[in-house]
C-alpha cells in the first residue's frame, strides 16, 4: 500500500483510507461480522488510515471500527491513524449542525469512549455551522488539542473563506471535502488553497455513492431505510444520463484491464493536490479490488478521454446532514 504524508499535519498515511459511513445505518441494515472483516482485510492489506464520524449512527460506525481494530490498537496503536469527525448533533426531526464549544467537548468524549481510544489522532468538524462563530469552534478544538485528546485539527465540506477564517485562530491541517468525477466543483478555488497552505486533502465519495461500481441500472432499487432511495440522484433523467456515461467508463476501464471501481478511485488520486481517497465497503471480498486501484497510474492522454466521456454527464450532488 503506497503511503503519503498528510500536508502540514505531518501524519503518515496510506493513499486508500477505510471509510465507514456505510457502517452508520443510513445505507441500510448489513452484517456487522462481515463489516468487521472488510475493516481487518484493509488493515492486513496495508491500510494504517480509517475514517469515521460520531454522526454515522452516532456512535455505532465508531464503535464497530473500534470493536474492528481493538487487537491492533492494543498492540501497534502508533501505526494507525483514526481519523473521526464531530459537530452534528442528533433532534427530534433529524440531524442538526452544531460546533459550538459545549458540543464538540461532548463530542470528541462521546468518540473517545465509542472507539475505546485515549486519543484520537485527527479530528474534524463535519460541517460548517452558520451558527456558530468560526473562531469559537477552532478555539473549542485548539483546548482539545492541548488536552491531549486530539492529535491534530481537520475540517470537512468547508469553503476556502471558511478555512481561511478558522486558520486564524487554528491551523487547518486537513480538509475532507466531496470528489468524484460527477463532481469536480473542487478543482478549481478549493484544491488551489489546500496546495497553498499545505493542507492534507483526504477526498469522500470517490465512486459516487456507489453510482462508478458500475453495479446499477435503471431499474435498481434501494431500501426504505437507505438514504439513497429518498436521493434525486439516483432516478429521473439524470439518473438515465449518467448510467449510460457510466456504461462508456467500463468499457474504457476494462480496455485498460481495470474496473470502473478503480479507474474512479485511481483518477481521484492522481489529482496532485489530494493525498487520500476514502473508500468504504461492508465486504471483505470488495477490498482488495479498492486497494489495487492505488497502485494504478493514469497517463495524461488516459484523463483526457475520461474529460471526454463525461462530458456527456449531469452534476452529482451528495447529501446534507439536514436532507439525511
Amino acid at each position: 500500500m503506497h503511503t503519503t504524508t498528510l500536508g502540514k499535519s505531518g501524519l503518515k498515511v496510506s493513499r486508500i483510507a477505510f471509510g465507514t459511513w456505510q457502517l452508520g445505518g443510513e445505507w441500510g441494515a448489513f452484517a456487522e461480522e462481515g463489516a468487521k472483516a472488510a475493516i481487518r482485510r484493509a488493515r492486513e492489506q496495508g491500510v494504517n488510515f480509517f475514517d469515521t464520524a460520531q454522526a454515522y449512527g452516532f456512535g455505532a460506525s465508531e464503535r464497530l471500527l473500534g470493536d474492528a481494530l481493538q487487537t491492533d490498537l492494543g498492540r501497534n496503536r502508533d501505526e494507525l491513524v483514526i481519523a473521526t469527525k464531530g459537530g452534528l448533533r442528533k433532534t427530534d426531526t433529524g440531524i442538526a449542525r452544531d460546533a459550538g464549544t459545549d458540543s464538540l467537548r461532548r463530542g470528541v468524549d462521546a468518540s473517545l469512549a465509542a472507539l475505546g481510544l485515549d486519543y484520537i489522532d485527527l479530528y474534524q468538524v463535519h460541517w460548517p455551522d452558520p451558527n456558530v462563530p468560526v473562531a469559537e469552534t477552532a478555539g473549542a478544538l485548539r483546548e482539545l488539542v492541548g488536552a491531549g485528546k486530539i492529535g491534530h485539527v481537520g475540517v470537512s465540506n468547508y469553503t476556502t473563506e471558511q478555512m481561511s477564517e478558522f486558520a486564524e485562530t487554528l491551523p487547518v491541517e486537513t480538509l475532507q471535502p466531496p470528489y468524484h468525477l460527477f463532481r469536480r466543483d473542487i478543482e478549481e478555488a478549493i484544491l488551489s488553497y489546500t496546495r497553498r497552505h499545505d493542507i492534507g486533502v483526504l477526498v469522500y465519495g470517490p465512486l459516487a455513492h456507489g453510482l462508478l461500481t458500475g453495479t446499477f441500472d435503471e431499474n435498481t432499487a434501494f431500501p426504505s431505510d437507505d438514504w439513497r432511495s429518498k436521493s434525486s440522484v439516483f432516478r429521473g433523467e439524470a439518473y438515465r444520463r449518467n448510467l449510460a456515461v457510466v456504461r462508456e467508463l467500463q468499457q474504457f476501464a476494462a480496455a485498460r484491464g481495470m474496473t470502473i471501481s478503480q479507474l474512479a478511485i485511481a483518477w481521484t488520486l492522481a489529482h496532485p493536490a489530494v493525498h487520500v481517497a476514502i473508500v468504504g465497503t461492508r465486504r471483505a471480498e470488495h477490498v482488495d479490488e479498492s486497494l489495487a486501484a492505488a497502485d494504478i497510474s493514469l497517463s495524461e492522454e488516459d484523463r483526457a478521454e475520461i474529460d471526454k466521456i463525461m462530458a456527456a454527464a449531469a452534476p452529482v450532488a451528495g447529501p446534507s446532514p439536514e436532507g439525511m
